[in-house]
């Protein structure tokens, strides 16, 4: 037995005992994708809030990080990215459609790259996952056609696009895991 079979009936083997696991990822994607989808809108400032908060509570935490070792090396620059991560944190609670239309330019570079990840993923995997491995590649290429409508839409619809096409993100990210959790059910290693 070749290295690789072995890290494919690994593979298959792990996919197999937690098929439930993706499933339950799945579905709750799937319903975080429709209604996104139903109130694009809401959901584009819900998650220019949501990455505020995390910046915000990443800069308090590294304020008090760098000020409890502020004789280590590197004190000030610690310091200043403490600072700019709470700074970002603040104007994105603040300012939650401004920060929408700044979350929509990173969802794009996260969307390319997530992407070309997926159709990678999923062409590695083609013998592991039979049939299903294609749903993977599916969702990488909706990344990339997600990503080429956000510049195409620019900047008129950014405040109801992030929503959407977060939305549409989470509904086909959801469907591929469903999709590959059915199919692992009933793979053994």
């Amino acid at each position: 037995m070749t290295a690789a079979s072995l890290g494919e009936r690994i593979a298959v083997r792990a996919m197999h005992d937690h098929w439930k696991l993706f499933l339950t990822e799945g579905i709750i994607l799937v319903i975080l994708g429709m209604a996104a989808i139903v109130v694009p809108v809401l959901a584009s400032v819900v998650v220019a809030v949501f990455l505020g908060w995390l910046f915000a509570v990443g800069g308090i935490v590294g304020l008090i990080a760098t000020v409890m070792g502020r004789r280590a090396p590197g004190f000030w620059w610690s310091l200043i990215s403490a600072l700019v991560a709470l700074a970002a944190g603040v104007a994105l609670i603040g300012w939650p459609v401004a920060g929408a239309i700044s979350v929509t330019f990173v969802l794009t570079a996260f969307l390319v790259a997530d992407g070309i990840l997926m159709i990678a993923f999923g062409l590695e995997h083609r013998r592991s996952l039979s049939a299903q491995w294609g749903w993977l590649v599916v969702n990488g290429v909706v990344d990339l056609v997600l990503a080429g409508l956000i510049v195409w839409a620019l900047p008129g619809s950014a405040v109801w696009a992030l929503g959407l096409i977060v939305g549409i993100d989470l509904l086909f990210g959801g469907w591929s895991l469903i999709a590959m959790a059915l199919s692992a059910r009933h793979e053994a290693a």
